[in-house]
């Protein structure tokens, strides 16, 4: 899939604004604060009508505006020229493909992959499990409208259930009608989520291999809350925690306590391994998000790097171009641009929300 075209209007500090793509490689520069990552953020809409930066709707539409826009041109492998219009208004979205109104978000899902590498995805290595979990259920989601039906499921029964530990004097039947939606909910998520971890943990390997020494094997892994993904058992677990989960006032077991684990020569990243290991971790996890979306999906995602790479030493950076899909379109921000063949970036300036291509994009300086 290519990005032909993205028109703006009143997304954040861009009052209108229209880029026109041409080439597999754009890079927009400006100092920071000035409406490039806004650009991306807008981008990725595509995949599955979210922010990779917020969850409140009223945080993209510009200040004193009611409704912010986004138009897409894209050449698609299955589709052709295609055309979608996102309007997102504080209180939801609306969805158009082709000038046909998209009301169910399942019918949508997995058509339109892009994956963003953000500074942000530190927070894959470093941060708290709920920040991994959101991760991988939106990457499998984006591709499985089954898989985002269970999450919802399970997510609606879960909050059902805790409400009535937090209100107190829950009777067994109570707790017992919201179980028997949990558990096999429950076990299609362990499910799911163990294939899928298995599935990105191979190119995980690979994509870190490729940024680093082969001598430092990274590895990928799901660690479950519960390893036993039968309903029957998931439903046995919620029964006799029953009395833990009162006294607590909260569901203490499930697949919402799942979690990932990401290691380097064995050793567990979050504690062992060097920044700029981390940093390629984050790095390899998305290059994998990114060959597992065109796997289920058949379409080469578009790729949006947010600033990601002025922390990593000269070797890995140029390892990280080499590592991209030759034949996958790049739009990359930054202050500064890539090191090596400057003409092969078409190259937009930005500042205040407003963005100018410059035809001498070879005259802006390079990362050293």
């Amino acid at each position: 899939m290519r990005l032909r075209k993205l028109t703006l209007r009143h997304f954040r500090n861009v009052a209108f604004a229209t880029l026109e793509f041409s080439g597999r490689r754009h890079f927009l520069a400006g100092a920071n604060g000035q409406g490039k990552t806004n650009l991306l953020e807008a981008a990725g809409f595509l995949t599955a009508l979210r922010s990779f930066r917020t969850t409140d709707n009223r945080l993209l539409i510009s200040r004193g505006e009611s409704v912010a826009a986004i138009a897409s041109e894209l050449e698609h492998e299955r589709f052709g020229e295609t055309h979608v219009t996102i309007r997102v208004r504080p209180d939801g979205k609306e969805l158009w493909c082709d000038q046909q109104r998209i009301v169910r978000l399942a019918d949508y899902l997995g058509k339109f992959p892009t994956v963003v590498f953000s500074s942000q995805d530190l927070q894959l290595v470093r941060g708290a499990p709920a920040g991994r979990r959101r991760w991988l259920d939106l990457t499998l989601a984006a591709m499985d409208a089954t898989y985002l039906k269970t999450l919802q499921t399970y997510a609606r029964a879960l909050a059902e259930r805790n409400s009535l530990l937090k209100r107190g004097g829950a009777t067994v039947p109570e707790l017992a009608a919201f179980e028997h939606v949990l558990a096999p909910a429950a076990a299609d998520l362990i499910a799911a989520r163990a294939a899928g971890v298995q599935a990105l943990a191979a190119t995980v390997r690979t994509a870190y291999t490729q940024l680093c020494d082969a001598i430092e094997p990274a590895e990928l892994t799901y660690a479950p809350d519960f390893a036993e993904p039968s309903a029957a058992a998931l439903l046995a677990r919620l029964e006799s925690g029953r009395g833990r989960d009162l006294q607590f006032r909260s569901t203490m077991a499930g697949p919402h306590r799942d979690d990932f684990r990401l290691s380097v020569r064995g050793a567990e990243a979050k504690d062992f391994a060097s920044e700029g290991q981390q940093r390629s971790l984050v790095l390899a996890l998305r290059l994998a998000q990114a060959a597992w979306f065109r796997e289920r999906s058949g379409v080469r995602p578009v790729l949006l790097a947010d600033d990601v790479l002025g922390e990593l030493d000269a070797t890995r950076r140029r390892r990280f171009w080499s590592a991209i899909d030759p034949e996958s379109q790049v739009i990359a921000t930054g202050t500064r641009l890539p090191e090596g063949e400057p003409e092969s970036w078409q190259v937009f300036t930005v500042a205040g929300g407003t963005f100018s291509e410059n035809a001498a994009g070879m005259d802006l300086e390079q990362s050293p």
